[in-house]
């Protein structure tokens, strides 16, 4: 199936096709080509508006689903400006797709983002009557907005297409969305509830909306209006002390709701209000299982200790280097690296697509954190081989940073190491190596030997920061090739065996 993903480069979009690249083709929109291939990588293609006036709908024409994600943030102040933006960035679009739609000899079918704005923005709290798919929509600029993006997808029914209208309640995942933001004041030890913290929050984990999508492009069954959001809303308080309990952190300081007002002005609706929101047709109609119907699951799931392990992968595991143990590199002898990260993870995939991945430059930012901003200025594509240089921008926190590396050592099919010439660290020499260890899988093993540049300091800053900050990059990555290949079924239990298999 060939998919057009609008809204690819989103806190949903970017996700959802790593997932969709397992098993489709996958053309994505965008406004930036060049950032949009810095963080899909290389099997997506790209369509923009320097393709021509007629791009979006050649692509449409060629496309056998449609899942359009596109739309303005809306967790900002509501200027005259960008009250315009969040209504034209969906709508708009929406209303473009649908015409190109009506062009098509065999329509495709219309995966369309909508969300439980729709129902309006009241307190929302354990008293209200469960809103579900039949219920009528509320009041307030996002219920007008809402209801103006799912009439225009509507219109492609007209045109022979199946429509499905997804109600997107409030994401929590990694590296981004409504969570990064509510984490702020817990991690300076501020947490608390929002306002009164009864309006209730209908709250869904990040893969269950990727993993109902990919349900959505199959199964004809899901069209018409469909809640996506956990079974069980909880309160703005409750989600305040669930997040407090993840991080270990207490759940003290309320958030008054003048402040709030006075921050966001009418935007603050998103917060203070709530919607008692159930998914009734996913789970009655529809049959879908939840991964995560339980909140405090997926936040321990989101937030775990940043060198957890992973389904598909051992833990991140990070020491002091032995001076007998460095590996066989003139790098690494004239830089003197100080400390080794190791993480080994199995890879539901055979070893010639496992390299081809992983060794071709333009997919790193895929399965690179979002906040980290990364984007390959050397031109593409890149040939790789040993020598080979690639720069690439990185942003570390607010700070951006240039990022040289080389090649240093390249075995096609087996191993391939590259050296940081310019960046942030004294020594980085990161080695990935590759196995097949049968079944149709592959086990990859990365080590890095790193020093900070600090001198005598260089352990403090490492302790504090770099450390976590390095857990956390790995750890997403593990996530992220377990949506891009799917996770090894064995990967829990035998890491570790079959690393002495392939040994």
């Amino acid at each position: 199936m060939r998919v057009l993903v609008t809204g690819a480069t989103g806190f949903i979009g970017r996700p959802l096709t790593l997932r969709l690249l397992r098993e489709h083709e996958v053309i994505a929109w965008t406004r930036d080509a060049r950032a949009a291939r810095s963080a899909l990588g290389a099997d997506v293609e790209i369509v923009s508006p320097a393709d021509g006036d007629e791009a979006l709908e050649r692509a449409v024409r060629r496309a056998d689903a449609i899942v359009n994600l596109a739309g303005a943030s809306v967790a900002q102040r509501w200027t005259r400006r960008h009250r315009r933006a969040i209504v034209d960035s969906r709508v708009q679009l929406t209303a473009r797709l649908v015409r190109a739609i009506a062009g098509c000899a065999r329509p495709p079918a219309l995966i369309s983002a909508s969300a439980v704005g729709y129902y309006g923005d009241s307190i929302g709290d354990a008293t209200d009557a469960p809103l579900d798919e039949q219920a009528a929509p509320g009041e307030g600029f996002l219920a007008d907005v809402c209801r103006a993006w799912e009439r225009e997808a509507l219109r492609a029914e007209q045109h022979g297409a199946r429509v499905a209208r997804l109600r997107i309640g409030v994401v929590l995942g990694r590296s981004g969305g409504a969570l990064a933001k509510m984490l702020l004041p817990f991690q300076a030890g501020v947490g608390g509830r929002v306002g009164s913290g009864r309006q209730l929050v209908p709250w869904i984990h990040l893969d269950d909306v990727i993993e109902v999508i990919a349900h959505a492009l199959h199964d004809e069954r899901y069209r018409g209006a469909i809640n996506l959001c956990a079974p069980r809303p909880r309160s703005n308080a409750e989600l305040a002390h669930a997040i407090g309990r993840a991080l270990g952190r207490s759940a003290w300081m309320p958030v008054p709701s003048w402040l709030v007002h006075l921050a966001l002005g009418e935007a603050s609706a998103v917060v203070l209000g709530g919607q008692n929101v159930v998914p009734s047709r996913l789970q009655q109609q529809l049959g879908y299982i939840f991964r995560f119907p339980d909140l405090d699951h997926a936040l321990a799931d989101i937030l775990g200790a940043p060198g957890a392990r992973r389904p598909n992968a051992s833990a991140v595991q990070i020491r002091r280097l032995d001076r007998d143990e460095l590996p066989d590199s003139d790098y690494a002898r004239r830089r003197r690296p100080r400390y080794v990260m190791a993480q080994a993870t199995i890879i539901d995939a055979p070893l010639d697509e496992v390299f081809a991945f992983f060794s071709d430059a333009q997919n790193l930012g895929a399965i690179t954190p979002p906040d980290m901003s990364f984007l390959i200025l050397t031109p593409t594509p890149i040939a790789m081989g040993e020598g080979a240089i690639i720069d690439y921008r990185i942003k570390l926190g607010p700070l951006p940073l240039r990022w040289r590396t080389r090649i240093d050592r390249f075995e096609r099919g087996a191993s391939f190491a590259d050296a940081q010439l310019r960046g942030p660290y004294r020594c980085w020499w990161h080695e990935h190596s590759f196995r097949d260890i049968g079944g149709g899988k592959t086990l990859m093993e990365d080590r890095v030997y790193y020093a900070l540049p600090f001198g005598p300091l260089g352990w403090l800053v490492h302790a504090l920061a770099v450390r976590d900050k390095l857990r956390a990059i790995f750890g997403y990555r593990a996530v992220a090739i377990a949506r891009r290949f799917g996770a090894a079924a064995s990967g829990r239990s035998h890491v570790r065996d079959a690393q002495r298999d392939a040994a």
